[in-house]
């Protein structure tokens, strides 16, 4: 299949938006490439049911012209053998890197080989997305995006697997330089993690070209296998679980929003069991995005300042220029746990051993499914972590109602000194002291990586609201 694909790489810098920090003082570089071939789409051979089962059959061929934006370890001996090829999310309008944004830690950290590829229409040429810009390739620089061309997001599935087989195949493409890839991965955060619910249940059959997938943040709903766009409220799709035969090991980590619905239906109908190659990590009183997102990771580069971080952590009712009436969400844990579930799946493609599973969030059905609160009014069940087991703040990734932009970032309201003196009589040293319990109990479950832990023990010294 990559035989026939004309790779050219392109000089200058990219337009990726990766943080406000340069990659050189992280050690890492960026090529961008322009690659062309003909894609195929796809038809369902049997109507597509909700088990995620589904069959299809080529329909249609067209040629394209895309990019993908890679980045290495500046010195090849860090390079751990595992690539990372993210489905770039376009819900904003722009080709975002959500994946990168929220565990870039981690994958400078570990070593591994880093791939953006514009899979989808809407980041080449514009169109439908949930602020109404057009932050597109071509907008940005219609002169270096000129040769793209994307024939439609009914394409964008085959795409995605023949820039997939030029990672796998890098020793003949050169794409990575002197690396070579023993492992590739495939990444999708928000809309793209719907567009990979949809490549795995109907395309990896058939291409069998990625050896593991992180679906981050996705909703109950499958992207439409025929291109159309998810905000087409028209043809909205139900919700629809992995295929239960999943052919290679699928992490996915569910935020309550996801779960419980934002912009669309909930993940909670689309549940289902861990199997032998599945595992659901549904994290408790996180939101689809929060502080970290759009405040914290684009300074995040493991030197800045812990002034800085914990200033970035405050909590706003700021959002991208809106003022709501309450505080975003704005507790770590998201950020930390798909940290260590990237860590997990890569040890589980590697080494065969399967990444831990972990209790769901406890549900009750009333007029819908509504999160079960603890004493705190935090959710009971999930990914447990220090944020929720010893809190400071009550955080939820419900209640944004005044967009739906704001409906993805929950809430946080953080507790009043009566209650934090009696959650902590003893003060900061008390509060410390059972966070560092809780942590470690994180730690040891493996929600959590254990190269945070002093990090996070800073973070919590500096960040707690109380008397010390």
């Amino acid at each position: 299949m990559t035989n026939s694909l004309d790779i050219i790489p392109v000089p200058g810098r990219p337009r990726l938006v990766l943080g406000a920090f340069d990659l050189g003082c992280v050690s890492y570089t960026a090529e961008e490439f322009f690659v062309s071939g003909t894609a195929t789409s796809y038809a369902p051979t049997v109507p597509l049911g909700s088990d995620g089962r589904w069959r299809v059959s080529p329909s249609a061929t067209a040629d394209y012209t895309t990019r993908m934006v890679v980045l290495s370890p500046r010195e090849p001996a860090r390079f751990n053998g595992t690539a990372l090829v993210e489905w770039l999310n376009v819900s904003g309008g722009i080709d975002a890197p959500a994946v990168w944004m929220m565990a870039h830690r981690e994958i400078v950290r570990a070593g591994y080989a880093y791939i953006a590829v514009s899979a989808q229409r809407v980041g080449i040429d514009g169109g439908a997305s949930l602020l109404g810009v057009d932050m597109s390739l071509k907008n940005q620089d219609p002169t270096r995006y000129a040769p793209l061309h994307h024939p439609g997001d009914a394409f964008s599935y085959d795409i995605f697997s023949q820039i997939g087989g030029v990672i796998r195949t890098a020793g003949r493409t050169g794409v990575l330089g002197e690396l070579r890839a023993e492992r590739v991965i495939a990444l999708g955060e928000s809309q793209s993690a719907m567009f990979l619910t949809t490549y795995v249940n109907a395309l990896d059959p058939l291409a069998e070209t990625y050896d593991g997938f992180f679906v981050h943040s996705r909703f109950g709903p499958a992207a439409p296998l025929e291109g159309s766009s998810i905000f087409d409220e028209a043809g909205a799709p139900q919700a629809v679980a992995f295929r239960p035969d999943v052919r290679v090991p699928l992490l996915t980590i569910i935020t309550e929003t996801d779960l419980f619905g934002g912009a669309r239906e909930g993940y909670y109908f689309a549940r289902q069991p861990d199997n032998q190659r599945l595992r659901v990590w549904e994290i408790a009183g996180a939101a689809h995005a929060d502080n970290y997102t759009v405040q914290v990771a684009p300074i995040d580069s493991g030197s800045a300042p812990l002034a800085d971080i914990v200033a970035a952590y405050v909590p706003t009712n700021m959002l991208m220029g809106q003022q709501l009436s309450h505080h975003i969400n704005f507790a770590p844990q998201h950020h930390y746990v798909a940290q260590a579930a990237l860590a997990a799946l890569n040890t589980w493609v590697r080494t065969g051993e399967p990444a831990p599973g972990a209790s769901p969030m406890q549900v009750r059905d009333f007029a819908g499914p509504q999160p079960v609160p603890d004493d705190n009014g935090l959710v009971r069940g999930g990914v447990r972590t220090p944020w929720v087991d010893i809190p400071v703040a009550r955080t939820s990734g419900l209640g944004g109602e005044e967009s739906i932009m704001s409906s993805l970032f929950g809430t946080g309201e953080l507790f009043d000194d009566d209650t934090l003196r009696r959650l902590y009589p003893g003060g900061v040293t008390e509060y410390l002291e059972r966070f560092t319990i809780a942590l470690d109990a994180s730690i040891s479950r493996g929600f959590i990586l254990a190269a945070d832990r002093a990090e996070i023990l800073k973070l919590a010294a500096a960040t707690y609201p109380g008397d010390s």
